[in-house]
């Protein structure tokens, strides 16, 4: 088990600060990194937090999630590796729903075509 946590359904006035807050009583929290939109600079709704050990890890998934913070009810599970060559974005590849994802620059529509 890693000691790297994602945590989603976040209110998006939630800040690292409140995170870290939150997470101290399952354990030290070594880093909090609320993700923003890159275009906006707005929070997304999700963060990763990184907890010292995989003991304290543990002892937060179970203790928060499900559990209420600023009014909405967070998720909290161990944080998977990016799959390679995922990601997407604008003019890249493999992004989106099981095509080359277009949104500006790529090909395709974001759309699976039939052939």
């Amino acid at each position: 088990m890693g000691k790297r946590l994602y945590v989603g359904n976040l209110s998006y006035s939630t800040t690292e600060a409140d995170l870290r807050d939150a997470f101290a009583v399952a354990g030290e929290v070594a880093e909090v990194k609320v993700v923003l939109d890159r275009d906006t600079g707005r929070p997304r709704g999700f963060a990763f937090v990184e907890m010292i050990s995989d003991a304290a890890a543990q002892t937060a998934m179970e203790e928060l999630n499900g559990k209420d913070l600023q009014g909405r009810t967070i998720a909290v599970s161990e944080a998977r590796e990016r799959s390679a060559g995922g990601g997407g974005g604008r003019g890249g590849f493999g992004g989106g729903h099981g095509g080359h994802r277009g949104d500006r620059d790529g090909f395709g529509g974001g759309r699976r075509q039939r052939w």
